[in-house]
């Protein structure tokens, strides 16, 4: 189980992504556009500076939503590997089967 402080630092995190993901990706595609000049270019990517470090999409983490975990996180329940296996193994998951052969 993640510290309380873990999950609310990345709760944290995802809204400052979501506050600057237009602005982040316009300064983006800006600085990226071979089109521009090289000025242009240099000054979209001086606001990227700008912006606060965890307005970043990189720095989030996949946690699972139950208790926190950071590793073996499964994107499409969005838990750890052992609470899946819970889950499963109670049946709470639709579709999931213990495998047996």
């Amino acid at each position: 189980m993640a510290k309380l402080s873990v999950k609310q630092r990345e709760e944290k995190r995802e809204k400052l992504v979501a506050k600057y993901a237009k602005k982040y990706a316009e300064l983006k595609s800006t600085s990226n556009d071979a089109k521009l000049s090289d000025e242009e270019r240099y000054a979209a990517r001086l606001q990227l500076q700008q912006l606060p470090r965890n307005a970043n999409p990189t720095r989030l983490r996949n946690r699972c939503a139950l208790t926190g975990r950071a590793r073996g996180t499964f994107r499409m329940f969005g838990l750890a590997r052992n609470k899946i296996r819970e889950l499963a193994f109670k049946g709470d998951i639709p579709g999931v089967v213990k495998a047996s052969w």
